[in-house]
């Protein structure tokens, strides 16, 4: 009865993990698949490669995203140098309000944290720009971060830092762009996974989650209000 009992429990313990990852895979797989398709010219299948996604920085230059980029790397220069500016910056129990915008700035856990959101966001930015446009993208970009941040600092996880949540909003935006847009039937069914992942990430209370499901409403709803029924134009792989 005892190992039973402890079997349990240790199920319980698992289980959220499990899904955890599933959720993340759900996001990561689909949204990488996305990105590789909306990185190519409108109408043109092209390379999907990984590689393929460095086109999107080709001229005209995207300037939200290479200013979010920048700024993201100067702050990562100055948190190196100063790291007492986490502390000042990131989520605290019974923090400022102001830290859910500050907590986007700084990466409280380290080089590998700060290493995968910069390659993300390098990935995510300048296509979220050529296809959301650039006041849209930053829209996003800060309003799903804050969301995610403010919830956090409010009960699900008092304290950290990170523009993962805002990156996620990103994906999420991008997800409900080519799901009613995407020439690509399969592709917009796949891209429902993302904000799927999104909501069992907010029953699981981790905050990306909500990083998913803000930046999933604010795409679709500049996608049917704001943006016109064709892709923006992006750089021709020739």
């Amino acid at each position: 009865m005892g190992v039973r009992a402890g079997g349990w429990q240790a199920g319980r313990v698992l289980m959220p993990t499990v899904i955890l990852y599933l959720c993340a895979a759900a996001v990561v797989a689909p949204g990488a698949q996305l990105l590789a398709a909306m990185a190519a010219p409108p109408g043109e299948a092209g390379d999907r490669s990984p590689r393929a996604l460095l086109r999107a920085w080709r001229r005209p230059v995207p300037v939200v995203a290479a200013t979010l980029v920048a700024l993201m790397v100067a702050l990562a220069v100055v948190q190196t140098v100063f790291p007492d500016v986490v502390g000042l910056l990131e989520r605290h129990p019974g923090g400022e309000w102001w830290r859910a915008l500050t907590a986007l700035l700084v990466q409280s856990s380290g080089w590998f944290q700060l290493a995968f959101n910069l390659a993300a966001l390098i990935a995510v930015a300048p296509i979220a720009e050529r296809r959301l446009g650039g006041w849209q993208t930053a829209l996003v970009y800060v309003v799903s971060g804050v969301s995610a941040q403010a919830v956090s600092l409010a009960a699900w996880s008092p304290e950290g830092a990170g523009n993962s949540v805002a990156i996620c909003g990103l994906v999420g935006a991008l997800a409900a762009h080519y799901a009613l847009r995407g020439p690509e039937r399969a592709l917009r069914l796949l891209a429902l996974l993302i904000p799927v992942a999104g909501v069992v990430l907010c029953l699981l209370t981790n905050n990306h989650g909500v990083g998913v499901v803000v930046g999933t409403l604010l795409g679709a709803g500049l996608t049917l209000v704001w943006r016109p029924a064709s892709a923006s134009s992006l750089p021709s792989s020739a």
